[in-house]
């Protein structure tokens, strides 16, 4: 595979069947397919979007055959991008594929904000708080916790300090919603306009709030989000970025 061979396209037609295979892919890929949006959604997002939140899915094909993809989402309200997915076939891996779709979805993320994403935001799982279910799933799916950090760390993607939760989707019967998933730690992409290079020591923590108020409020409702943003902000200004292996100090 040559790097002229890779196209990288963003699927509009919810009806392309690419989605569905983008789906089939990510399901066999990743270790927890269940905390995965469905091929099925995927296609009712990209209907869906409105000026509040842009959905966009992007392929990594050669000669028709998906070699990865990634699914995210400008928040028009924060100014920044959520990332929900980003992954690449076993085969192709280690060919540069990851980062022509990290490139491609940056310019993507300006392209639908007329310039104005401010950054990129992912939730990953912490190895130090994955269960021993969690690692033998991981063992089955050929995928490792700490080489995914690893990787968004040379993508530059960086630990944001703060002690992050999902507010629901836990396995705690008791609690509403399951409690919250608090396995996985805020990871954000902010680059300097000289590049990637000369990355932020801080995140405005207001920023980190704002964005993931945009994300959780069309699931939990703009009441819960808004709490759930004000807990994780903590009451700070700005906001330690951590190299992307490490976990937030704010949670030890």
């Amino acid at each position: 595979m040559t790097a002229e061979a890779v196209q990288i396209r963003r699927v509009t037609d919810p009806n392309d069947p690419a989605i569905r295979a983008f789906g089939t892919l990510q399901d066999r890929i990743y270790f927890e397919p269940e905390m995965l949006i469905p091929a099925r959604y995927i296609a009712q997002l990209l209907q869906d979007e409105g000026a509040a939140r842009q959905n966009v899915l992007l392929l990594a094909e050669e000669d028709g055959r998906l070699l990865g993809g990634t699914l995210f989402h400008f928040l028009a309200e924060a100014s920044t991008g959520f990332s929900s997915f980003l992954g690449v076939d076993p085969s192709a891996r280690g060919r540069g594929v990851a980062r022509r779709l990290h490139t491609a979805r940056w310019q993507a993320l300006q392209e639908v904000s007329g310039e104005q994403c401010q950054a990129l935001f992912i939730d990953v799982v912490n190895p130090a708080r994955e269960s021993a279910a969690q690692r033998e799933q991981e063992r089955r799916a050929g995928s490792d916790a700490a080489g995914r950090r690893q990787t968004f760390h040379t993508l530059g993607f960086r630990t944001v300090d703060l002690a992050y939760e999902q507010p629901v989707g836990g396995e705690n019967p008791e609690l509403p919603g399951g409690g919250p998933v608090t396995d996985m730690d805020l990871l954000a992409y902010v680059p300097t306009r000289r590049g990637a290079e000369e990355l932020p020591e801080t995140i405005s923590a207001g920023l980190v709030g704002a964005t993931m108020r945009a994300y959780w409020t069309p699931w939990l409702g703009r009441e819960q989000a808004e709490r759930a943003a004000l807990k994780l902000q903590a009451g700070q200004a700005e906001v330690r970025l951590l190299p992307a292996w490490e976990g937030p100090a704010a949670r030890s």
